[in-house]
């Protein structure tokens, strides 16, 4: 819980936190601060051995992938790496790639898990291929073992959804955004640019001298584009 919610090991010393767990059980005794560093540490590299024997009797190279983030709790910067493999349990899906044999895929590896009664939902991407995707697992799944006999299995990704109405709607304004971020590009292109384009109180100037311009005109239009820009 510790580490899946990134809360730090001096929770297992404030008082409320050790008067609630013993509240919940009264025999269970909240380890102390190094313990649960030690617990952590334990698991941690009890994993990473195992992790490290699978990679290591893997006759095939490993890809890596990786990215910077910072963690929002302490403001520390981590690098993530993720391997990438093909073990000897890999299987190929040969062309074409039909619903029918995409879903016949599927089966078999929640069949293979085991998890084939224990299905909530299926999360695909909103397109008419992923539909008869979907209608050939309902014939092949006990449909007895599914949330209401599968009406609420198909779940279309939002983020999918919501990304072709973004990418919809900007292909109209396409020409304007590019040129605005031309110029942002531009100005901040070196630090004297930047530093050039802050002294000049760009915003304020244009006001004054596109005095006339009724397309955004209110203080509160400006604001908005002042927003946009530092934004981009």
């Amino acid at each position: 819980m510790i580490v899946a919610h990134e809360y730090p090991l001096s929770i297992v010393d404030h008082f409320w936190f050790r008067s609630y767990s013993e509240s919940v059980q009264p025999l269970f005794k909240v380890p102390t601060r190094n313990t649960t560093k030690k617990d952590i540490l334990k698991l941690y590299e009890g994993y990473k051995t195992m992790s490290m024997k699978m990679v290591d009797k893997m006759e095939s190279r490993v890809a890596l992938t990786t990215d910077l983030w910072t963690a929002s709790n302490q403001k520390k910067g981590f690098m993530a790496i993720t391997t990438h493999y093909i073990d000897d349990k890999f299987a190929y899906l040969p062309c074409p790639h039909t619903a029918e044999a995409i879903s016949s895929l599927l089966v078999e590896c929640m069949l293979d898990w085991n998890i084939d009664r224990k299905l909530s939902t299926i999360t695909l991407d909103n397109c008419s291929t992923n539909d008869s995707l979907v209608s050939s697992l309902l014939v092949k799944l006990d449909s007895s073992s599914l949330i209401l006999d599968g009406q609420l299995f198909h779940m279309r990704c939002c983020a999918h959804i919501l990304n072709l109405i973004v990418q919809d709607g900007l292909s109209v304004i396409t020409e304007g955004i590019e040129k605005v971020r031309n110029s942002v590009a531009f100005w901040i292109a070196t630090p004297k640019r930047e530093q050039t384009f802050r002294e000049a109180d760009a915003f304020n100037r244009l006001k004054a001298r596109e005095s006339l311009y009724t397309f955004a005109r209110t203080e509160n239009d400006w604001e908005l584009a002042k927003e946009i820009c530092g934004r981009l």
